[in-house]
Order: C-alpha cells, then structure tokens, then sequence
C-alpha cells in the first residue's frame, strides 16, 4: 500500500515515526489487557507511536497513563455496544493514525474493525484464542482487516483450517516478564497463606473457574492418584462461572482435605515459584501464559496438547504434554513428576532460557512493529 503524507505531531516527535491507535475494551488488566500494556509500553522505543483507546473509568486507563502512553478512554456499554463504531470512526479521523491495531474480542473486535473501515484506516487484529468461529462470524470480521496478528501457531493452524489464508496471519508471540515470577515466596509462607502441608507435594492450576479450564478432569486424575499420591495436595487459583461448584466436586471426588480454593491473586507471581508442579489441563487455549509464568519461575508444567500449549510448554524440556480431555494420561504424568524429584528439577531448570528465548514483551513488540512496517511498506 501506499503511504499516505506524514503529518505533524503536536509533541515533537518525528513526523516519519508511524502512529498505531491500540483498541482494547476490556476493563480488567488480564491476560490479553497486560499484552496491550506490554506493546504500548515497549513500542515507543522501537520508533513506533502508540494511543490507547480503552473503555472509560477502567483499570487499563490508568496502568496505560502510569507507563506514559497517550491514552484515550471510551465510553462503552459492553461487547453489544454498537455505537462504538461510529464513536470510534470519528476519533480515528481526528487522531489520523496510519494503522490501527484491535485488541478486543467479543464484538469491540467487529465495531473496531467497522469502525476503522469507515474512517479509511488499515485495520489489523490480534487473535488470542483457539477456538474455532462461527461461518457468519469469519465472513463479517476478518475481511475488515489487513492481517491479523495470531499469539500463537495453534491459533494460526486453527484459522487456516477455517479458511482464512495463511498469509494473511503472522505468529507473534504472547510475553510474560520473567523478572516477575523469579523470587517467589518460601514454602513456608506458601503452606501458612493457603493451608497446605509444606512437607507434601504441592500442585497447583491458575485459571478462571470455567469449564474448559479443565478442572474437572485435574480432579478426576487427582481421584486415580489417591493410593499412589494420598498427601498430594491442590491449590486453585483463580475465579469465575464455577466458583460455587468446584469445591462440591472436588468433595464428590474425596478431595475436599486436598484442594484449597484460592480465589483470584493479585500477587500470583508471589506464590507460582513455591510449587512442585502447575498444571493446565485445558480443552481449548490461546498460549497459556500461565505455563510462561511457572517456567519462569522454575516449576514444570503438565498441560494439554491443544491450542498454543505446545509452544509455552517444551514437552520433554520443561514440562509434559498430554492429550486433550485425557484423565488417565494426565494422571500418568502427575505420577511421573511427582515421582521423580530430578525430573522435576531438570525440567524447571530449563524454564527461564525458554522464555527468554521467544516470550519476553521486547521481543512481542518488535514481532508486531515487523507487521506494521510490512502493511506501511516502512
């Protein structure tokens, strides 16, 4: 394509330098939110110039203005609001962006497409999930954008496999700050914080309490396990749509003295370095971050062979794969980890190297910057 004239900036920066408007509407900093503030923060030093746009009285405005990007807060009355195509096609054609990057799912993702097709700027997608979308779903949204930036392989293979050309799609992976996740709590503060015995095995699994997390299956696994690994215990973080029934579950599987129910941690990368093991047994995943962060902390992870799993977990080198869905199979490989203390110092030896390797957020932004010289032609 071709470039459009530079134009001035009021703060004195060089007029060559592209201007990228980021969209992202969610409220909470979670895990695709930290990814938004990991680029906007990390871009300005690759020549890049970053605006926020984010939903109006949010936790993302404040975090963003706190790592000194430009920021823009958007009334919004939730993923149905489909009047933030307009509202946001009118701020586009005052800020005179020369891309325009989404963030957002669940419908901001189509308004922000819509809204940057009606004010004329290129428009491209970040994809964080695997899961596969509805035929109306494809035809409305993905021809409203130039390329869309995939988190992880998986997800890439997932929308070729529905039709969206390959070469429309680039594999830049999610981040983490390792630096976060590398002095954690002593086992001792662990098992007074969570009522744990800091002599037994310590699993733990941090995700939102919904179903295809795959809780129920750890639970099940944990049932096989109770001759072989009686004190082994489970520590669950997190929260969401299951909060009130997982602890009954768990009981109904004789683990109600096992499994503590943690709620959702701020303070994470607190506790994830104090445990023997993490564990993401899910169905369906973007990358997994939470597999980055126990690698950077030196903990192996067992986790599911689906989605971008396979690329936070080297099977074999940090962690263990599993099949999908597989109760057995992910029992086996708690027996093994927990089994074989050597292993478990090996494979959480490895971690560190293999997060810097490819995840750390300078690397994600430099990664996107690439996507946006290509589409400029800079």
């Amino acid at each position: 394509m071709s470039l459009k004239p530079p134009t001035p900036l009021s703060d004195g920066r060089s007029a060559s330098q592209p201007h990228v408007v980021h969209l992202e509407t969610g409220r909470f900093v979670y895990g695709g939110a930290r990814q938004v503030l990991y680029l906007t923060e990390h871009l300005p030093a690759l020549g890049v110039r970053s605006t926020l746009v984010c939903a109006k009285g949010g936790e993302m405005a404040g975090r963003a203005r706190a790592a000194g990007t430009e920021v823009i807060e958007l009334a919004t009355l939730g993923d149905v609001d489909v009047s933030i195509v307009w509202r946001f096609a009118a701020l586009l054609r005052r800020l005179k962006p020369d891309l325009v990057h989404i963030h957002s799912r669940r419908g901001a993702d189509v308004w922000g497409g819509l809204g940057a097709k009606l004010a004329g700027v290129p428009a491209v997608m970040s994809r964080r999930n695997d899961n596969r979308e509805k035929r109306l779903a494809l035809w409305l949204k993905y021809p409203l954008y130039r390329h869309v930036v995939a988190v992880a392989q998986g997800i890439k293979d997932v929308l070729v496999s529905q039709g969206v050309p390959g070469s429309d799609i680039t594999v830049v992976h999610s981040a983490i700050d390792p630096a976060h996740f590398q002095h954690p709590r002593s086992r001792t503060e662990l098992a007074a914080t969570f009522d744990v015995d800091p002599t037994q095995p310590i699993l733990g699994i941090a995700a939102q309490l919904i179903e295809r997390k795959g809780h129920a299956l750890l639970f099940e696994a944990l049932q096989m396990l109770a001759t072989r690994h009686p004190t082994a215990q489970l520590i669950v973080f997190g929260r969401g749509a299951l909060s009130a029934s997982l602890p009954a579950l768990a009981a109904r599987h004789g683990l109600q003295h096992r499994v503590r129910f943690a709620g959702f941690r701020a303070d994470l990368e607190r506790w994830i370095g104090s445990l023997d093991v993490l564990v993401h047994p899910a169905y369906t995943e973007g990358l997994a971050n939470v597999c980055l962060q126990a690698a950077a902390a030196g903990v192996p992870c067992i986790g599911s062979r689906v989605g971008g799993i396979p690329e936070a977990v080297a099977d074999g080198i940090t962690g263990v794969l599993v099949p999908v869905g597989d109760a057995a199979a992910l029992a086996a490989a708690i027996d093994r980890l927990l089994s074989d203390a050597p292993l478990r110092q090996r494979l959480g030896a490895a971690g560190p190297a293999h997060v810097e390797s490819d995840f750390t957020p300078p690397i994600m932004a430099a990664g996107n910057r690439a996507v946006y010289r290509r589409l400029l032609g800079r």
